[in-house]
């Protein structure tokens, strides 16, 4: 069953099953159980051994620990022992009422995690995960619920990496498109080259980040995203906790210090900016060979490895930190040392069990080969060459939606979408690879089993399913607009006629909705 429809199966249950029941982990064992049965074709015994394979292929596999996703694991762990000791030492509250005395609205308080989200740009995880720490206490204070920061993190984190020549995304891009640009005799233009021009093209990534600024702007809040922030804004309750204790969170109350200083979060999180990115310039330059550059660093870099390296680079800080406060304040006993390791390993125990069940349908998903049939559909179909560009957006969300992955869906749709324009239509091969991209990242917002999704929810502290549904909305909104671009692109022929229209649709949207859903009023009066 294997490249055929029923490889959809799995993916579209587990997606399902979480719209329906809000329960996650039970929506991926459904997906995981239907994915190994659809696999052996419905024997229970062998599909409890290919389930099995799946999932501990995530520790050890070809004879060897699975580094790379151990390392995003232990930084995981990592993050979550920083954030309780930041918590500890009083950092937190002390940023939250630093920032509160500068940014007295709740406006501005979502334009600077924007920003954040813009300026940290070097790989998503990381972004999801540094932009949600430093701006929780602030968007906690101006009672901006964390699904919304969660969609403001997971918005800005894929959508600049893609388009960011250097990151580890726009690294691995460039790869990709220098190998099509060669298997294709295109020797004129280089891969760099290719990929700035591509930029423009990639008219999802604009539509999202300039949406992310006018819902700001206007309080646009639609959908589920309207009752968040309605509770958060009249009680004060940025998370529904009828649902629990969320990813991030930490599960029981921990001494703070009352000798807090703004320096006990900053310089921590700055610590580990620093490590990471050195690590990923000298994992860089110690994987490349020939003549080594700031993109060829990227290109080759250990994400990683560079995560755990920047992890325990800020972990230090903030234990040293902690003994400082420790000697000032008599709350911190020997004992809340202990308790802070356990607690805050603990708060990302749920992002973990969701991290592993994605990681194993994923895998699951890709031994189908769901992202081979959704593809061979576009090389066996007879299209119009100006919807090129529109039926590879598509294509590739439906790709990106259905396995949780940008990049197994660049891997596999830029090299068709290459093929296929270069035999029909030469001069839309960059704007058909831009559109592989922008679907991707769209896919990719939408998809409940993304890490990169699963990451913002845990970065903002949010309930992963509570970040899905309510970023949805704004990511299909997105998307339409930019299926009408790419529509225009294609009957055209003009990259700048089909972004002025994207910006033009935008700002019809945007008229349409400006008053829709608007809490800040109330927010702002309390």
């Amino acid at each position: 069953m294997e490249g055929t429809i029923f490889s959809l199966l799995p993916p579209f249950l587990a997606i399902i099953m979480v719209v329906l029941t809000r329960r996650v982990l039970l929506s991926l064992g459904i997906g995981i159980l239907a994915a190994g049965l659809v696999l052996t074709e419905f024997s229970i015994g062998e599909s409890i051994q290919k389930i099995w394979k799946s999932f501990s292929m995530i520790f050890y596999g070809d004879g060897a620990l699975n580094t790379s996703n151990l390392f995003i694991l232990l930084f995981l762990l990592i993050l979550g022992v920083i954030t309780a000791f930041i918590s500890i030492t009083g950092g937190s509250r002390a940023f939250g009422e630093w920032a509160l005395q500068r940014i007295q609205t709740r406006r501005g308080a979502h334009f600077l995690t924007a920003i954040l989200g813009i300026i940290i740009f070097i790989d998503d995880y990381f972004n999801a995960l540094a932009v949600g720490q430093v701006s929780r206490p602030l968007t906690d204070r101006h009672r901006i619920s964390r699904a919304k920061l969660a969609y403001l993190i997971d918005s800005t984190s894929a959508p600049v990496c893609v388009i960011a020549p250097f990151s580890s995304w726009g690294a691995y891009i460039i790869t990709v498109v220098g190998s099509i640009l060669v298997a294709h005799g295109m020797t004129d233009i280089s891969a760099f080259s290719a990929f700035v021009q591509m930029i423009p093209m990639n008219f999802y990534v604009f539509v999202t980040l300039l949406l992310v600024f006018a819902v700001g702007f206007f309080d646009i809040n639609l959908g589920a995203m309207k009752v968040h922030e309605e509770r958060a804004a009249r009680t004060g309750e940025v998370i529904d906790t009828s649902k629990g204790s969320v990813a991030g969170e930490l599960k029981e109350d921990l001494p703070v210090s009352n000798h807090g200083r703004v320096l006990d979060l900053i310089l921590p999180i700055i610590m580990l900016i620093v490590g990471t990115v050195s690590a990923m310039l000298w994992t860089g330059y110690q994987a490349t060979e020939g003549k080594v550059t700031i993109f060829t660093m990227f290109e080759n870099t250990n994400v990683p490895t560079s995560l755990v390296v920047g992890g325990l680079s800020g972990l230090v800080v903030t234990l040293i930190l902690f003994v400082i406060r420790a000697k000032q304040s008599k709350e911190l006993s020997s004992q809340v040392f202990g308790k802070g390791i356990i607690e805050g390993i603990k708060s990302m125990l749920p992002a973990i069990y969701i991290l592993l069940l994605a990681w194993t349908i994923v895998d699951l998903i890709s031994q189908l080969k769901t992202g081979e049939f959704l593809a061979g559909l576009v090389e066996s179909s007879n299209l119009n060459v100006a919807f090129l560009p529109v039926i590879l957006f598509v294509i590739a969300g439906l790709m990106a939606f259905s396995t949780g992955t940008s990049w197994g869906t660049f891997g596999i749709m830029l090299p068709i979408a290459g093929d296929i324009a270069a035999s029909i239509e030469p001069t839309l091969l960059l704007p058909s690879l831009a559109a592989v991209l922008a679907g991707s990242v769209f896919g990719d917002h939408c998809s409940p089993i993304s890490d990169t999704t699963i990451l913002s929810s845990t970065g903002a502290g949010s309930h992963h399913i509570d970040h899905v549904m309510t970023q949805l909305p704004y990511a299909l909104i997105s998307a339409a607009i930019t299926l009408i671009g790419y529509i225009v692109l294609g009957v055209t022929g003009s990259v700048t006629v089909g972004f002025v229209t994207t910006l033009l649709l935008l700002a019809v949207f945007v008229f349409i909705a400006r008053n829709k859903g608007n809490v800040n009023e109330v927010a702002n009066s309390k």
